[in-house]
């Protein structure tokens, strides 16, 4: 049996299992399992993969930056990202991944389409938003990043302002399961029809912060199929 997992804290209500018992079976793989890991310490990771036998695994919050210490190599665009989200165990070498930025650069373009955005706005600046802005230089995309205590923070961010930027991109856990109430603090007010909105979390499918921007006439998008597409290159990257 080939041993996969998901490391992170905390696990409660992820998608993973789920959706990889659905792969497996669905691909006819019968020599695969893939288990959920919390771990709030990684001085323990290296244990943890040689007691259950792991060929591979996903990081994730809060881990995708604080992993990379205990990675005996990085590939370039892991490197450049400076985050990791997957893992690939190669003779006893970590390997580290960042499958991120494929499947939101992927999801995105299912939302945008034909459409030119020339500015974008991220809110939050932890491993996922790297991700993002990778994958936004990618597309050349500008974009600025809004955080609590960065130059651009929720204080100072104006209505004029978000009038300008054509996509909005939550990377923060603001509204996920279970406190589904909770948005980043942000004038909705000056949403219109000409945005799109992007939020990273997949729990649950409608979050507060796409709801008010999906009021206001954006067209929005939840990560769920983001978290797909980067979990099917992980699974292609375990496999090569």
């Amino acid at each position: 049996m080939r041993h996969f997992g998901l490391i992170g804290y905390p696990l409660t209500h992820s998608f993973s299992p789920d959706y990889f018992k659905n792969k497996f079976e669905s691909l006819g793989v019968e020599d695969a399992d893939y288990k959920l890991f919390e771990v709030n310490d990684l001085d323990s990771v290296k244990k943890l993969i040689i007691t259950y036998d792991l060929l591979g695994f996903n990081i994730t919050i809060p881990h995708k930056q604080s992993i990379i210490p205990y990675l005996d190599e990085l590939t370039p665009e892991a490197n450049a990202i400076g985050s990791v989200n997957c893992v690939k165990v190669v003779e006893g070498k970590l390997i580290g991944y960042n499958t991120d930025a494929f499947g939101f650069k992927t999801s995105l373009i299912h939302l945008i389409g034909d459409k030119t955005i020339e500015k974008a706005i991220i809110l939050g600046n932890g491993g996922s938003a790297k991700a993002v802005q990778y994958a936004l230089k990618q597309m050349k995309i500008d974009y600025s990043i809004v955080s609590r205590s960065g130059d651009l923070n929720y204080n100072n961010l104006s209505p004029s302002m978000m009038r300008t930027y054509q996509l909005i991109i939550n990377t923060t856990p603001l509204g996920m399961f279970p406190n589904v109430e909770e948005h980043p603090d942000i004038p909705y007010e000056a949403i219109t029809s000409n945005h799109f909105a992007f939020d990273l979390i997949y729990n649950p499918s409608e979050t507060a912060f796409l709801r008010k921007c999906s009021l206001a006439g954006a067209a929005i998008k939840n990560g769920q199929e983001m978290l797909e597409f980067q979990a099917d290159k992980s699974w292609e990257i375990w496999n090569a």
